[in-house]
Formats: C-alpha cells, structure tokens, sequence
C-alpha cells in the first residue's frame, strides 16, 4: 500500500481546502515543486496532484507549475482536476505526468475514459470518484450528478477502469480519520480494483489500519494536511507500511 502525499494547486501555489470550500483554503507553500522534493527524499513514490483551478472552471492556471514539478523531481506524478479531454492528457503527459485522474468528464462524457484508456492503457487511467451522501459529486466538488457512486463505479468497471481514488468528501480536511468501511465494501465488490483512499487521513494509525482493515489490498492512501501540519510522518508511515507489506 503506497502512501501518496497530496498537493493542491491553486493560483500556483500549494493549498488546502476545507471539504472543497474554495473559500475556506488555506496556503502552505508558493513553491510546490520544494514541497515535492522532501516527499521524494521521505521516500514517497507517487505524488497526487489536484489543479483546483481547473476542476473549478476546466481552464489550468498552474500550467507552469506542474511542468516545472515534474522538471525536479524523479517521482511519478498522478494529476487530477479539470483534465476533460483527450487533448489535455496529451498536454500532461508532454510534461512527464504518470497516471490522469478523470472526474467530472467520466461522468459528463464516459467516451473520453474510453479513449484515455485505448490510448494510454489502464494503468495510466484513474478515475476519481468524489463521494457525499452516497452521491457522485463534480466540477470541484460543487455539483451533485444525482448519481450513485455505486453505480457510477459499475459503469466505469465494466468499461475495463480498475484504477479509482475513492473521496469521502465529508472526511476530507477534517483530520477525524478516514471512512474504512466504505474501502473495505468497494475490495469486496470488486476483487481486482486498485483503489485508492482519499479523505480523512491524519495520522500513521489511520494507514495502519486502512491497511489492516482491507488485507494490504488497498493500492494506496492520500494525505496531505496531516503531513503539512506535522501530524504524519511521511518517511516513518512508509517503513511501517513497507515492514508491515513485508510480513
């Protein structure tokens, strides 16, 4: 189980909001790539990266940012936010981005994710299914699809996904802990999905026991406040993970 730290970018600098409340954030650093690079030196592999400008308004500000992230480090980078077209998955990954988180547009125009994953194969392809209220929610979190995320997720499994990050937006920011139970019924649902945990993680405990909970089966678990306030040791969650994978 990987531990991905997460950084949010808005305006080019790294942030965090409050249950997706962009007026509720608050800045850790204006310059993400330095960030980035004591995450790979704790030992991180993959970085989770949101462009909340463009999940907002499908337009990227942080362009530049990203392009000068992935010119610094060695680590793979997954993005998500505002990526809605074949053609901003090509402009990604010019930069060197890893894996592309779909949202807004597998709900809007499931035929993109169809194409994404012909073109860059499953493993490049993450679809990020932002959950409240059993519903689907979308355009940085702002609007409700009507959706069940339970059938979303059906639709997206049978069209050959096996790569999600799960969000439980009420966890989010909230530093109360993660909703393991909702991991654990996904793994059960779907045997062979590479899912990711994303929402309410605050301490190495919280890993712990995502871990235990699923059998190790869980592909990884974001965090990014509880790192940035000093409540996660990255380099320490990763020996305890990699010991506890190793048992």
């Amino acid at each position: 189980m990987l531990v991905l730290p997460a950084i949010d970018l808005l305006d080019n600098e790294a942030v965090r909001l409050l249950q997706g409340d962009y007026s509720k954030k608050t800045v850790y650093s204006s310059s993400p790539e330095k960030m980035i690079q004591v995450f790979e030196k704790q030992g991180a592999t993959l970085i989770h990266i949101v462009d909340l400008n463009a999940a907002k308004t499908g337009k990227s500000e942080n362009g530049k940012t990203i392009k000068k992230i992935k010119e610094e480090c060695s680590v793979e980078l997954e993005l998500g936010g505002g990526i809605r077209s074949i053609e901003n998955m090509k402009f990604y990954d010019g930069f060197g981005v890893s894996r592309f988180i779909l949202g807004t547009v597998a709900v809007e125009d499931p035929k993109v994710v169809e194409k994404g994953l012909e073109l860059f194969g499953q493993n490049r392809i993450v679809i990020g299914v932002d959950a409240k209220n059993g519903y689907v929610r979308t355009k940085g979190w702002e609007t409700n699809s009507g959706i069940l995320y339970k059938d979303f997720l059906k639709t997206m499994y049978g069209m050959g996904v096996r790569h999600v990050i799960f969000t439980d937006i009420s966890k989010d920011g909230m530093m109360e802990g993660p909703n393991t139970d909702v991991y654990v019924e996904l793994l059960t649902e779907f045997p062979d999905l590479q899912l990711v945990a994303s929402g309410g993680v605050s301490k190495t405990e919280d890993l712990v026991t995502l871990f235990e909970k699923t059998n190790g089966k869980l592909f990884g678990a974001i965090t990014g406040k509880a790192i940035y306030e000093g409540k996660l040791d990255l380099k320490e969650s990763i020996r305890i993970l990699n010991q506890k994978r190793e048992k």
